[in-house]
């Protein structure tokens, strides 16, 4: 069987999926994308690059995004003409419907079953009006929103069986393709974000030496931005740090907005912050996001890890420290409460309220022996609902369950 992946990002969520079908005999796996992550081990996948698209080169105005997504679905387009030239015939292509990698596939592979992979649709609730307040959502955001929506809704229509990881992300599609979504997580390899014995404090990364640090509390996502909760989670630090005398915090993200998009004045949410907020910087940590194996030892050096994110798409970062036995602090938001137990596998506080979430990490840190129930119940909970080991067969059965229905109805 010929599989085809396509995706902005290689390998992105379709990482372990295209392993296991690489490593089955007769089968061929090709993923194209644009971009690829240089520490991530794909063997037997074929990895065709993308070139980018003029208006991804030059982004224009906000209210273009759809011609973004067109250019970039043409340029995907040409990928897969060639590999069609080639003689390449999949069986089975597989995108991420949002990037528009996939908008032209069902004219170029009319012969395929068509999956998609469902992260987000747009609607002018959930994260729009939570950063909207009381003020009425703009036309701008309205019109970009439903811009953004185009080629997930062409998707639709086209695909044969469409997979969202959480049901939280499934309910914001409309409720007249639901009987297409199916809620399957891309899961967590809980063999390697596991615990490990702790022998005392500290922690020792190859970038960073705090193996004398009586107590850790960890921050780890793409971006520093609100989307993330940043600005709620830097103002908490001053009452923390002055609470907590031997505390560190270690913040480990890329520099950047990975949602959201930049702010106006050209300045990074962490550049604002540190003008706005005075904290020790010996003792707040600044790392760029780092390979899997060191990630792993900062969750699992943590004493209390904070998770925070408006109503959006849930982080595998929340279920990876979960699955690493994390004590984890976080939003009191639509996709947390998905996963997340108030006062069973971890703590709820209030997205927007940084100096609640103060108090609960030094109430935390104060009671971190006490709490050790909660680590483990956060364990289990990944082990019972997103181990990948369960669900990768769960994906197998859906693609091999499409090609049957689309065999069917040729």
């Amino acid at each position: 069987m010929n599989i085809l992946f396509a995706h902005n990002n290689f390998p992105g969520q379709f990482h372990r999926l295209a392993v296991e079908l690489a490593a089955r005999p007769g089968h061929r796996v090709v993923f194209l994308s644009q971009y690829r992550r240089a520490d991530v081990n794909v063997p037997g996948v074929d990895w065709v690059q993308v070139p980018l698209a003029a208006e991804e080169k030059h982004p224009s105005a906000p209210r273009r995004k759809y011609l973004t997504l067109l250019a970039r679905g043409e340029r995907f387009a040409d990928s897969m003409l060639q590999l069609a030239r080639q003689g390449f015939k999949p069986d089975v292509v597989y995108g991420h419907v949002g990037f528009g990698c996939c908008i032209y596939a069902p004219d170029i592979f009319p012969q395929a079953m068509h999956m998609g992979y469902f992260e987000w649709y747009y609607t002018n609730q959930a994260d729009t009006r939570f950063f909207a307040g009381n003020k009425p959502v703009s036309l701008t955001t309205r019109a970009e929103n439903r811009q953004c929506n185009m080629c997930t809704l062409s998707a639709l229509k086209e695909c044969t069986v469409g997979i969202c990881p959480t049901h939280w992300q499934r309910e914001q599609h409309p409720p007249e393709f639901h009987q297409k979504l199916h809620v399957l997580h891309d899961g967590v390899d809980t063999q390697f974000f596991s615990p490990v014995k702790r022998e005392g404090s500290g922690l020792r990364l190859k970038s960073l030496d705090l193996s004398g640090a009586e107590e850790i509390v960890t921050y780890a996502t793409r971006g520093l931005e609100p989307y993330r909760g940043f600005p709620t989670f830097y103002r908490s630090l001053p009452a923390l740090l002055e609470a907590r005398p031997g505390a560190h915090i270690v913040i480990m993200a890329d520099d950047r907005s990975a949602y959201g998009g930049p702010r106006k004045d050209g300045k990074t949410w962490r550049e604002v912050l540190r003008e706005e907020v005075r904290v020790d910087e010996e003792r707040v940590h600044f790392l760029p996001f780092q390979p899997y194996d060191q990630y792993r030892t900062l969750l699992r050096a943590s004493d209390v890890h904070v998770y925070l994110t408006a109503p959006f798409v849930l982080s595998w970062s929340l279920l990876e420290a979960m699955s690493c036995g994390c004590l984890v602090v976080a939003s009191d938001t639509e996709p947390v409460r998905e996963v997340l137990r108030h006062g069973v596998n971890g703590f709820l506080t209030d997205f927007w309220d940084h100096a609640a979430l103060a108090r609960r990490l030094v109430a935390c840190l104060e009671r971190k022996k006490e709490l050790q129930a909660l680590r483990q119940q956060a364990r289990r909970t990944i082990l019972a609902n997103y181990d990948l080991r369960k669900l990768l067969p769960r994906h197998l059965e859906l693609m091999q369950a499409g090609l049957h229905l689309k065999r069917a109805t040729d």
